[in-house]
């Protein structure tokens, strides 16, 4: 410590002395007339910043922000078992007592009916959003769990005057809700116009009220487009690294031109809380589902009746493909459209009416959003090549369009044992197979497991064990093993070169 301050003595003296020196070398009219010979320096530019560099989003915040809502619901009360009287009864410890306060079966002593079972009223739920008015006289768009189940909406305009607003309808599947407040001449943002679509990397930003702050505006890009997400196979989510927390379902997802691009919906999250990772539904998606709610207070989706799954290379290659676009065909119901049409289990759709097809929400959210009755053709590869086929969509009315089926990993070449079904066995499933008793080696590393039904083999299907023997023999690397588990069939991929 004492070597530090003698060194910065010493330094601060040189400093000084230097000083002294150089001034004393040159008198003041001598000093007057060198600075007047020296030419002024021009100031450099100053090189921009990485703030001045960045958009700034004032003007659209201001633009659009009057139009964004915050919305406040009440859920319904829910009853739940509770007991009107503290004392249930002399022999408090009998356990047939709750049978006979449930059925009102006389327990007293003498035959009479003790204190029974009453309902108690659970406080009602609260909860909270965001939305858009996309027009004047009042329409607003949010997400459907926004309002499920509520008993009484409340919107907040960003003018602070509040409405109560009325559920026009709700479509769980795409999870967009329309709902109406009495007003007129109100902020709209235009949703009936096609932007551009997102391109990733570029600035979006998203208005709502995260955590109930109102009118919050959080900025980002977008990380990535058609992400597919469980429970939402009928939308092509958009993905971005824009702060979205709970509160912010509903709001507008913009892009840096004011346009609207996306409705915010949902957010992954281990805490509860933003971890950069929100997902958008496409405007597109929002205002066919919104016109519809808003012209028959209901949404109608179309239906092929089928269960498919993602390709990988391997399955590509089993099947001959030249690449891993499109959807393999797992299930086909029947007297579904798909069934009526030809459709069969192996087939891969490429195409639908000339759009190729690049995975399965390809596939669902274009069946999806058909209106019922629509024809539709199919391009199909089958057995090495294409095969085109026509089928007219019926209504959503059973939970399935084009089920989006989770694909699970597919002794000898294989490394399964195997038995015939049974003839009562062969009666209930409605069809041929082989049951898996032990499995191992391929079969284990690809997910099959004992219990499993093995119907074919690539686009064969097979009744024997001797049948998936030679089947798997005939195969090359890779074999596309169609299984069925739980009543869903899928094709596994195993690797048995």
């Amino acid at each position: 410590m004492q070597l530090s301050r003698v060194t910065l003595a010493l330094a601060a003296a040189g400093i000084g002395a230097g000083l002294a020196v150089g001034y004393s070398k040159l008198d003041a009219p001598a000093l007057s007339t060198a600075l007047a010979a020296t030419p002024p320096v021009a100031a450099a530019p100053l090189a921009p910043t990485a703030a001045a560099r960045l958009p700034d989003f004032t003007a659209l915040a201001e633009k659009a922000g009057p139009a964004v809502v915050n919305i406040s619901t009440v859920g319904k009360m829910q009853a739940t078992a509770g007991s009107d009287d503290e004392d249930d009864g002399d022999d408090a410890d009998n356990p047939f007592n709750d049978f006979f306060k449930r059925f009102g079966v006389p327990n007293g002593p003498n035959g009479q009916n003790m204190p029974r079972m009453q309902p108690r009223m659970m406080p009602p739920t609260h909860g909270v959003g965001s939305g858009f008015i996309i027009s004047p006289d009042g329409y607003i768009v949010t997400n459907a769990h926004v309002v499920d189940g509520a008993s009484e909406v409340t919107v907040k305009l960003n003018d602070r005057r509040e409405f109560t607003a009325k559920v026009i309808g709700a479509d769980k599947r795409t999870d967009i809700a329309l709902i109406k407040v009495d007003a007129k001449n109100l902020p709209a943002l235009d949703l009936a116009s096609t932007p551009p679509q997102p391109r990733q990397g570029e600035w979006v930003i998203a208005i709502g009220s995260p955590f109930g702050f109102e009118n919050s505006v959080t900025a980002g890009v977008v990380s990535g487009v058609h992400r597919a997400l469980p429970g939402g196979q009928m939308t092509p989510f958009i993905q971005t690294d824009v702060a979205v927390n709970p509160g912010n379902s509903g709001g507008p997802l913009l892009n840096a031109s004011g346009q609207v691009i996306g409705v915010n919906s949902q957010i992954y999250s281990r805490s509860g809380g933003y971890m950069g990772l929100s997902f958008a539904i496409p405007a597109d998606v929002a205002y066919k589902v919104a016109d519809q709610l808003r012209t028959n207070g209901k949404v109608s989706h179309g239906r092929l009746g089928i269960g498919i799954q993602g390709l990988d290379q391997s399955l590509a290659q089993s099947f001959g493909l030249p690449d891993s676009n499109g959807a393999l065909v797992g299930t086909v119901e029947k007297d579904s459209p798909a069934d009526k049409a030809g459709f069969k289990s192996g087939d891969v759709i490429r195409k639908i009416d000339g759009v190729a097809m690049v995975d399965t929400t390809d596939v669902t959210s274009r069946i999806g959003n058909m209106a019922p009755g629509t024809k539709t053709e199919v391009e199909v590869w089958r057995e090495g090549k294409p095969l085109a086929l026509t089928a007219t969509i019926t209504g959503f009315d059973d939970g399935k369009v084009a089920k989006n089926d989770t694909s699970t990993e597919a002794r000898g070449k294989l490394g399964v044992a195997v038995r015939a079904l049974t003839p009562e066995e062969r009666k209930q499933v409605g069809h041929d197979g082989v049951v898996v008793e032990k499995s191992s080696g391929p079969a284990a590393k690809a997910g099959i497991q004992p219990g499993d039904l093995i119907i074919g083999v690539g686009t064969a299907k097979i009744t024997s064990p001797e049948e998936l023997k030679k089947l798997v023999d005939q195969a090359g690397k890779t074999a596309a093993i169609l299984v069925e588990r739980d009543g869903r069939q899928i094709y596994v991929p195993v690797r048995i070169g």
